[in-house]
């Protein structure tokens, strides 16, 4: 019985699970909390994420996945587990479903094991891999069957994937080892350094969401925000503007603009004109950061949108590729193991 495929997008900030006839059914923060005394853990997903810059020195709030790879195996699989449990009832029966799970484009061999391996340690009959931005193509409903190039940039939280896809395959790809979390650590970085207040996580993360601009034009927004000051030691709360989230993020923009610039570099004639005429489609919560697309429409002179649903569209398409895995396996667009098989890689 394969009527309840499960496609798992393991994403650096966020996991998001999708099941056939369902849709996306759980979309949490990739954090697990863990009580360092004992080794046990204390909360998962929204739980943990609360706890972030908040727990005593005993208790640690642990993100298991780092540039969009597992870095902590065992707090990745436990993480799934308890997800897992969450949305399938009745989880003894998970042995007898497929999962698919998207890797970065540049992931190596060694980290696409070690996502292999924990699907298959959590009771998946069989675990299939595909390339996040092939996954965000499919979710995006962009027709990647026919000898036409589409270009796709998924943003995401630890790795931003670019790929010009054509004919049922990656043409040219790149993968940045930067995200949504770097433009976090910048405007840390530079409200710490510009006005000496020290800002958390979740405070970086609100700035980005509630004021943040790649390409600032109108009446400027502002925000009130709160931290230590680090030359008194007490807490201060200070006004910032849109353009100055917007310096702070500038380099980490630009050099996804550069990915950008450069796979089109690397692009054939004929797949560059299709991208010309279909436009740059963005994926991923970084898409949803304003300005991006403008300001990818300025510097490489190529139309750039959002996709619907962007944070999604990485999910709904591991769930799309279950339904036509064949063709996707024969392409060579996929990695698969089987339990039966002794964990064979094909």
């Amino acid at each position: 019985m394969w009527g309840m495929d499960v496609g798992i997008d393991l994403g650096t900030a966020n996991v998001l699970i999708f099941m056939k006839g369902k849709g996306v059914v759980l979309r949490e923060p990739s954090v697990v909390a863990v009580d360092q005394n004992t080794d046990r853990i204390l909360a998962v997903g929204n739980e943990a994420k609360n706890m972030l810059g908040r727990t005593p020195g005993n208790v640690v709030a642990i993100r298991p996945l780092r540039d969009g790879v597992i870095a902590d195996y065992t707090m990745t699989e436990a993480m799934l587990r308890y997800f897992l449990r969450k949305v399938v009832s009745g989880f003894g029966r998970f042995l007898r479903r497929r999962v698919m799970i998207c890797v970065p484009s540049g992931a190596t061999d060694v980290e696409r094991r070690a996502v292999l391996e924990a699907a298959v340690e959590i009771g998946a009959k069989e675990a299939f891999l595909i390339e996040e931005p092939m996954a965000a193509a499919i979710g995006a409903n962009l027709d990647i069957s026919e000898p036409r190039g589409n270009m796709v940039v998924d943003i995401g939280g630890g790795t931003t994937d670019i790929a010009v896809l054509s004919y049922g395959g990656i043409v040219v790809t790149e993968s940045l080892r930067l995200g949504g979390d770097r433009f976090d650590e910048n405007i840390t970085r530079f409200i710490r350094k510009e006005y000496n207040l020290a800002i958390g996580e979740q405070t970086a993360e609100n700035i980005k969401i509630q004021i943040g601009n790649a390409y600032p034009l109108h009446s400027e927004e502002t925000m009130n925000i709160k931290g230590r000051d680090l030359v008194h030691g007490l807490p201060r709360q200070i006004e910032i503007t849109d353009r100055i989230v917007a310096k702070a993020i500038e380099e980490a923009v630009g050099m996804i603009i550069e990915g950008i610039r450069h796979v089109l570099e690397q692009t054939p004639p004929e797949l560059s004109a299709d991208i010309i005429d279909r436009g740059i489609t963005l994926t991923g919560g970084g898409a949803l950061l304003r300005g991006i697309p403008e300001l990818i429409t300025k510097r490489t002179l190529i139309p750039a949108y959002v996709a619907d649903s962007p944070l999604e569209c990485v999910a709904l398409g591991t769930g799309k590729a279950l339904e036509d895995i064949d063709k996707l396996r024969s392409s060579g667009s996929l990695i698969g193991t089987s339990r039966r098989r002794d964990k064979r890689f094909w």
